[in-house]
């Protein structure tokens, strides 16, 4: 069974966690696919070498595409009319679409996979162009419509498809993300290393993991550290934030220097997964204070790693985070996050266990699917 995998909307180190999903999933394909499935991957000019591990696995071959993922419109634009086609000369069976975008003209007979990560701009129109907005919409409404099995990754997100659009829920299935926790990291060495870098003392700052895009409310962190340092809380008054940037960065760096908080918001951009690591498992709590998340990876990855979580009760979090956490009622009430910090700070939380994120699990499920659609 030859799978074809569409990586060209990957932007390496600059789509988050969308990036972090499709090669943890890929990890797992090399470790639990048998040899009868191989894998093909559709790479483009600017990211293929950041996939050539891959290609160590006699499983794994790659198609290279006459485009760049970082120029977008021209990317969506001969994704549609060329990948269909190419799958065709490559002989797949099944072509596996890991974001929303399935091609527009897909004349083959190869049935799609289409993965449905949320729908987050039906519910937050004012941070998107108009253009982008109906382009969404159609790009949605083409994928549900044409795609043989659409994979939601919470059921919140699923429920979220049928509301929004109607589509029959039996063409639904919820697949959670793959998460993937480093065991064998060496925290002490590691970390004399971050705490110089950063000017952090290991028990001693907050740590969150988010891209700055306006719903993520980073903004209100930003005031709670503000109110813990103005006001002498017996807090940590330190906020490390790793990811990508956002919409929302000027504004947070404005903030950021309006208030004095260069040496108390520590902004690692992006960073390599061993040092993200360390810094979940030396923080004194983690927050998140997202207002919108089809999954929410962070917070569990932090649960994992034994470490208390203070974040919202908003859209997925409670169903991924399987109530776990500490949670805030109304995530904009900086009073209301430092109660639950107060709360929080000394909890004595073990290493959570999430099965069903579980990378042998997750894995095993996608493989049933490309073998429940190769039926059809």
């Amino acid at each position: 069974m030859n799978i074809g995998i569409d990586l060209l909307y990957v932007k390496h180190n600059k789509v988050g966690g969308i990036e972090s999903y499709i090669r943890n999933l890929m990890d797992g394909f090399i470790k639990y696919a048998d040899d009868k499935f191989k894998f093909y991957l559709f790479t483009s000019r600017d990211n293929y070498e950041s996939f050539s591990n891959y290609f160590n696995s006699s499983n794994f071959n790659n198609i290279l595409c006459n485009v760049k993922s970082s120029k977008v419109g021209k990317r969506l634009i001969w994704e549609s009319l060329h990948i269909d086609s190419l799958a065709k000369k490559n002989n797949i069976d099944i072509m596996f679409i890991p974001v929303y975008n399935k091609p527009f003209f897909t004349f083959s007979g190869i049935p799609y996979i289409t993965v449905i990560h949320d729908l987050q701009i039906l519910h937050y129109p004012q941070y998107f162009s108009k253009i982008r907005y109906n382009w969404m919409k159609i790009s949605w409404k083409n994928a549900l419509k044409t795609s043989k099995k659409i994979i939601a990754i919470s059921n919140y997100v699923k429920d979220d498809i049928i509301n929004s659009f109607g589509i029959d829920p039996k063409k639904i299935d919820v697949i959670y993300n793959p998460i993937v926790i480093n065991k064998n990291i060496k925290n002490d060495i590691n970390f004399e290393q971050l705490k110089d870098k950063y000017n952090i003392e290991k028990d001693n700052y907050f740590y969150t993991v988010s891209s700055m895009a306006p719903h993520k409310n980073l903004i209100t962190l930003l005031k709670v550290i503000h109110r813990i340092n103005i006001e002498n809380i017996d807090l940590p008054n330190k906020l490390v934030i790793t990811g990508i940037g956002g919409d929302s960065k000027n504004k947070l760096l404005q903030f950021i220097d309006k208030y004095n908080l260069k040496d108390y918001v520590i902004i690692t951009g992006f960073i390599s997964n061993e040092e993200r690591d360390c810094l979940y498992k030396n923080c004194k709590l983690f927050l998140f204070s997202s207002t919108f998340e089809g999954f929410g990876m962070p917070p569990i990855e932090a649960l994992m790693n034994g470490i208390p979580v203070v974040t919202t009760k908003c859209t997925s979090i409670p169903e991924v985070t399987e109530n776990k956490a500490v949670y805030v009622d109304n995530p904009f009430v900086v009073n209301e996050w430092i109660e639950k910090i107060k709360i929080s700070i000394n909890k004595n939380q073990n290493k959570e266990q999430f099965d069903k994120y579980d990378l042998e699990n997750v894995s095993k499920a996608y493989l049933e699917q490309f073998i429940s659609v190769s039926k059809y």
